[in-house]
């Protein structure tokens, strides 16, 4: 049993049950697993976005900055694609904010069931969501990529009052770069520069950055250079043919 006064979890139970939170069954209040299962839900809650339940941006940033060192360790491609709903304010000037949520609780859930469940799917802006699908070759992105644009293109949203609308979706995306360290910020200015390349293309369209065009940065490459002192499998020509081009 909690001692009385310790811990007060009365505004947590509220803010949890608000949310859809529900008490585990072999739980009894004011227990210790009580207590504990209150925290596991609020953190589980500060990493959602509240709107579509999809992860936050915090812990988009916090998957991506995992995914980096992974595809440093390993090797294995990645690919992180970021995706803006078309012309959004439109839809809000004319149907309204509720009209709008509900457009973007529909391409939240579209995306999430395009992916796989190894894949994270995030809500990182107002209209904006990325997707981190790791272990994805190049070969695939930019099918994917199209995969993803198709079915929420297709989609038939039901707004309040039961008209309905559509929507479409610009994508861009990056890979990173194999055997070397990158950064979230690098990684992902590498994506919206192709989702910007997108939009100014005309919209409703994917647009990836390919791995022979993929720029190591001087940051990437000083990281690459400094994990070769503890690497005794390849070398650094080696790891460095696949990305010739270096930024200053």
């Amino acid at each position: 049993m909690i001692p009385e006064g310790v811990l007060d979890l009365s505004n947590a139970v509220a803010l949890l049950t608000q949310a859809g939170w529900r008490a585990p069954a072999n739980a009894l209040a004011g227990e210790w697993p009580w207590a504990q299962a209150i925290v596991d839900g609020l953190c589980d809650l500060s990493s959602r976005d509240s709107l579509t339940g999809l992860a936050n941006r915090r812990q988009f940033e916090t998957a991506l900055a995992r995914e980096i060192d992974r595809v440093a360790r390993v090797g294995e491609p990645s690919l992180l694609l970021v995706a803006d709903i078309d012309h959004f304010k439109a839809i809000n000037d004319t149907h309204g904010h509720v009209a709008g949520d509900a457009v973007i609780r529909a391409v939240a859930e579209c995306l999430q069931e395009c992916v796989r469940p190894m894949d994270l799917v995030a809500r990182v802006g107002g209209e904006e969501f990325a997707m981190i699908l790791p272990n994805c070759p190049p070969a695939f992105g930019q099918a994917v990529a199209e995969r993803i644009r198709h079915r929420v293109a297709q989609l038939q949203i039901t707004l309040l009052g039961g008209s309905q609308t559509s929507v479409t979706v610009s994508i861009g995306g990056a890979f990173a770069p194999q055997w070397v360290r990158s950064s979230v910020i690098i990684w992902s200015e590498r994506a919206d520069q192709q989702l910007y390349r997108a939009k100014a293309e005309g919209r409703n369209r994917t647009c990836l950055d390919t791995p022979p065009l993929t720029v190591v940065s001087a940051e990437e490459k000083s990281c690459l250079f400094s994990s070769l002192a503890q690497s005794d499998t390849l070398s650094a020509s080696e790891m460095l043919e696949e990305y010739p081009k270096t930024t200053s």
